[in-house]
């Protein structure tokens, strides 16, 4: 998990004690792309040791598999059938991954159609997301829409919560026209939050930038330089403007230095907490099962809305039987 997911997903989240959050690892939506089984166990554990030592704790929400409730996957189908292939192939998401491919996986067609049974299942009504997520949550949004047009009202429609420190804008330091993600090929693209400091220093070492050795704030004309004042922000908890006063003086090259540091301890705190869960793995392995407010939230059995979609016909009661005539001794 990189830096620009953790903000939003995870951290933020955490602090809003007075939300009821699910955190749902996406195992059957990794598939989408060549996996290692054991790869994504340990990923699993991982996941739960950064939310707990995030602060995430179990009375005030579900951490959970996705492939632990079936109900996903049943969700999904549905939604399938009333979604359609052109408003999947025009989202920009799938049209990026797919660009290149001679034969594009149908997993990466119906990935935001697998989110949005994510989302609904949970009838979440707010979802953190990054500006670059808005399209996938616009789907989830039509296909409540169009579920309730076809069955009844079942579900929420649901909201964004973008970021408000702009951790959702973070780029590539490989390349700044692209956002950071996990999937970039480059591991030195991102930052992860179980970067040791010395990781992070190389990593903004050989962050692109740009000839200039100044530092400014200009995002659309200086990506590059624009992007570690970002980093910086994020990790200092200060405004751009205030950022650059600071830097007044440094070039660029010093002031990658100074970023890094700020990295560096800012995850510190989080990076020790996980080593020490990691450690000890029965102390993260129980957050993923048996899930059982996430499973309660689910339905799990078919109400009063959902049985056009896919609850099991009832047979036919069998049609009544004559009474046999009887005789009335004489």
């Amino acid at each position: 998990m990189n830096i620009r997911h953790s903000t939003a997903m995870i951290i933020e989240q955490c602090k809003n004690t007075h939300i009821l959050s699910y955190f749902l690892w996406l195992m059957r939506s990794d598939l989408a792309h060549a996996q290692d089984p054991a790869a994504l166990q340990e990923n699993s554990l991982e996941v739960a040791a950064l939310a707990l030592a995030a602060g995430w704790r179990p009375e005030r929400g579900a951490l959970y598999l996705q492939s632990a409730v079936g109900r996903h996957a049943e969700l999904c189908w549905v939604l399938t059938c009333l979604g359609t292939r052109a408003r999947l192939e025009a989202l920009p998401a799938f049209r990026e991954k797919a660009a290149g491919r001679r034969d594009v996986p149908l997993g990466l067609l119906l990935y935001p159609v697998l989110q949005a049974a994510d989302v609904l299942l949970q009838r979440a009504t707010h979802v953190p997301v990054g500006a670059d997520q808005l399209p996938h949550l616009h789907v989830a949004a039509a296909l409540a829409r169009s579920f309730a047009a076809r069955y009844g009202p079942a579900f929420p429609a649901p909201r964004a919560l973008l970021p408000e420190d702009g951790s959702d804008r973070v780029r590539s330091l490989r390349d700044p026209s692209k956002k950071m993600s996990k999937s970039d090929p480059d591991e030195r693209s991102r930052i992860l939050l179980t970067d040791d400091e010395a990781t992070i220093e190389l990593k903004i070492r050989k962050a692109v930038t740009d000839c200039n050795p100044e530092v400014t704030w200009e995002p659309s004309e200086r990506p590059g330089v624009a992007n570690l004042v970002r980093l910086h922000c994020l990790a200092a908890g200060l405004a751009p403007a205030a950022a650059v006063a600071g830097a007044a003086g440094l070039t660029t090259a010093q002031y990658k230095r100074e970023v890094s540091a700020a990295l560096g301890a800012a995850l510190r705190s989080l990076r020790v907490r996980r080593g020490e869960l990691r450690a000890r793995p029965a102390c993260c392995a129980p957050c993923w099962r048996p899930a059982p407010r996430a499973r309660s939230s689910a339905p799990t059995r078919p109400t009063p809305t959902w049985p056009r979609a896919w609850a099991s016909p009832r047979p036919p009661s069998p049609p009544p039987q004559p009474e046999a005539p009887t005789r009335t001794p004489l």
